[in-house]
């Protein structure tokens, strides 16, 4: 039988007595006292509430009130804590290594999970470049869950041209763990609809899936599987600095961040370092989020910074077009700087293609220490410190 208060007098007596730790609490019964939780009950009956030391042994207590259980105690760094004994020598916790619990395919292709469209907005303001959506999905009634960063699949309806049912399509969740609507019930993704006019035939062109969700009516079904991922999740260390560089719809995973980061302020998780955002895109109509992003910008000065590259409005040094690399190479001392911190975690998503320019600034920049930016590149990745997802 675990016993709340044995744990909480020896974890006073251990090395993780200034930290933060995540509670895994089950048996929460869903009543008038848990509807008032800002974590709501999932159906799944684990609920992970993070707690700060100077509250731990309140926060039992209000768990025991609320008729739940605590399972484990985990550090963010990610040690758990079990109890050994509940004895009266109250004996230290013995601390077992284990990994962050990270959802992955829960609903497989198979058996996928059917979401309905509960919104579906077009984030291109007027005279910008091409569709882009902001959809949500109602999961209430099935068990999926997910962390900043990851993916989920979509399997569009109907047959390919062999007649067989369409494959997946990853998209990365632009929403927060908690969703848009702070219920634990939602899912968001940002979506381009790719057109194009076929070189040979001159056919204009929809892609399948992105066709079929930016199309998608309130109300309609839809086929959803994952989550997946584990390259772009979001540190959990509130300190650490967050470098962001996206093109496009690669905004998707940083929209998340942000969001936990200065909107949601849940209570298991106070961001307290440094955000910077790098953000490519064709025209100022096609900034997607532009109002939340700068709105943010203006309320957290001293945490959030925003930088726009504009390829068909603004200028290079050169006179050409602004793409996102060259803003890299125009702040590249200071992101060499922020780099050398140790907490300090570099993502970028979106188009491939981006990814030289980016190296070419920084290697150019690292030069100037005479270090090797590839060698140390690879330090980062091993560090997992420098996070990659382009297509």
């Amino acid at each position: 039988m675990y016993s709340p208060s044995a744990a909480a007098n020896s974890v006073i007596s251990t090395e993780f007595g200034s930290r933060t730790f995540v509670y895994e609490v089950v048996g929460l019964r869903q009543n008038s006292i848990t509807d008032q939780m800002s974590c709501p009950i999932r159906q799944s009956g684990s609920v992970f509430i993070t707690v700060p030391y100077n509250r731990m042994q309140q926060e039992m207590q209000r768990i025991t009130r609320m008729g739940g259980r605590i399972v484990s105690i985990q550090p963010l760094n990610g040690t758990k804590l079990t109890a050994t004994s509940t004895d009266k020598t109250s004996k230290p916790m013995a601390p077992t290594k284990e990994k962050v619990d990270i959802p992955v395919n829960i609903y497989r292709p198979k058996n996928p999970f059917i979401g309905k469209c509960i919104e579906n907005y077009e984030l291109v303001n007027e005279g910008g470049v091409g569709t882009c959506r902001h959809l949500t999905f109602d999961l209430s009634g099935g068990d999926l869950r997910y962390l900043e960063g990851q993916s989920i699949g979509i399997i569009p309806p109907g047959k390919d041209k062999n007649d067989k049912p369409h494959k997946l399509r990853l998209y990365s969740i632009a929403s927060t763990r908690h969703g848009d609507k702070l219920d634990d019930k939602t899912v968001s993704l940002c979506v381009r609809k790719l057109e194009y006019k076929h070189p040979e035939t001159g056919e204009h062109i929809v892609g399948v899936c992105s066709g079929f969700l930016c199309g998608l009516e309130v109300g309609a079904d839809v086929a959803i599987t994952g989550p997946v991922g584990k390259e772009m999740l979001l540190p959990p260390d509130e300190d650490a600095n967050i470098i962001m560089m996206a093109t496009g719809t690669g905004i998707a995973p940083f929209r998340a961040y942000l969001w936990r980061m200065f909107k949601e302020q849940h209570e298991d998780y106070k961001f307290k370092g440094k955000a910077w955002l790098i953000f490519g895109i064709p025209t100022t109509p096609n900034i997607l989020y532009k109002e939340q992003l700068e709105e943010m910008q203006q309320n957290y000065p001293d945490n959030f910074r925003l930088t726009y590259a504009i390829s068909r409005e603004q200028k290079n040094s050169e006179g050409g077009k602004m793409y996102i690399q060259h803003r890299v190479a125009e702040h590249a001392e200071e992101l060499w700087s922020l780099m050398q911190k140790p907490n300090t975690h570099t993502y970028i998503c979106g188009l491939k293609g981006m990814e030289d320019g980016i190296d070419a600034a920084l290697t150019a920049e690292a030069g100037k220490q005479g270090i090797e930016w590839s060698d140390y590149q690879k330090q980062m990745k091993k560090a997992h410190r420098w996070h990659v997802e382009t297509y």
